[in-house]
């Protein structure tokens, strides 16, 4: 298994594509080594932006360079790039459907050590509320190299969400990222999981060890939280005893409530696992800060056997 960052994937990516176009720019808050946004500084210094602890500030000035062309890269923690420049965003970027990219880095709970005031939990729940805005979370590194290559190509505004940590590679070499499509990751026929991001591969393990229990288990790497391809949602839950959502977000306005709420009046009975209406916490590590939320295989597997009894 090839462990992999997705940070350092979406630096490496940003130069990639700089090579090929010239209009792309990136602004930074002052977490360029983080973000990995240095790697784009070092190769194109005339294309980078360095505006401080300034997120406000920065979201506008990238709104002022995509009226001129440009395809600006906007970067900072989840928490901030999403919360601090609500406003910026709403008014400028969403409002006047600008191509602006809008990057989340260290989303979720994956900044274990700094705590609540630095792990973003509602995040896409404040930019699926957007009209106009795009929402992506990349289940790993390949997923995210394919998904940056797609908005560059898409004109408009969008948010992605990237992990801190390493996180194992599981999507298709082979399959092309197409914004709004949901991925089958494993076929079955008894349950569907939901997932996104880093749970994608916490639903694998607990489909592989529900299926040596005699429980078929199809799992969905859902990576576009918005556009919401509802009826791929509907026909995914075909036939099933039902239906799991997981995600490293609060249960109100990520996946959990746009899963139920596309599969509103079916009938099947729907199981969410997430952070809960909860603020994180520091922790030794992010593992711990995952079996405390219980955002594990483990509880999966619970899950889906309640359901399935």
């Amino acid at each position: 298994m090839v462990m992999q960052n997705q940070r350092k994937t979406y630096g490496d990516t940003l130069i990639e594509l700089g090579k090929q176009n010239d209009r792309i720019v990136v602004l930074e808050a002052d977490l360029g080594k983080s973000t990995m946004t240095f790697l784009f500084e070092q190769e194109f210094p005339d294309r980078h932006f360095e505006m401080g602890i300034a997120e406000a500030n920065m979201v506008s000035f990238a709104a002022g360079l995509s009226l001129t062309g440009k395809i600006p890269f906007v970067n900072s923690f989840a928490v901030f790039s999403s919360g601090r420049t609500f406003d910026q965003i709403r008014q400028s970027v969403a409002l006047g459907k600008l191509n602006v990219k809008i990057m989340g880095s260290s989303a979720g709970l994956s900044d274990f050590g700094d705590g609540a005031t630095h792990q973003s939990v509602e995040d896409i729940a404040i930019m699926r509320a957007l009209p106009n805005m795009t929402v992506i979370a990349p289940c790993d590194s390949i997923e995210t190299k394919k998904a940056i290559k797609a908005i560059t190509e898409y004109d408009g505004p969008v948010y992605v969400r990237l992990c801190r940590n390493d996180l194992p590679n599981i999507y298709p070499e082979d399959n092309e990222f197409v914004i709004g499509k949901p991925v089958v990751m494993r076929e079955g026929k008894d349950i569907t999981i939901f997932a996104m991001g880093a749970m994608v591969y916490e639903a694998l393990v607990a489909a592989d060890k529900l299926n040596e229990e005699g429980i078929s288990a199809k799992v969905v790497n859902v990576s576009t939280l918005k556009p919401f391809d509802e009826e791929a949602i509907k026909k995914l839950s075909e036939g099933v005893k039902g239906i799991v959502t997981v995600e490293e977000h609060a249960e109100i306005g990520g996946l959990g409530s746009a899963v139920t709420y596309a599969l509103r009046g079916i009938g099947t009975p729907i199981e969410t696992i997430s952070i809960g209406d909860k603020f994180g916490q520091s922790a030794e590590n992010y593992r711990e800060l995952l079996e405390h939320y219980g955002l594990t295989a483990d509880n999966i597997i619970r899950k889906v056997k309640g359901l399935y009894k």
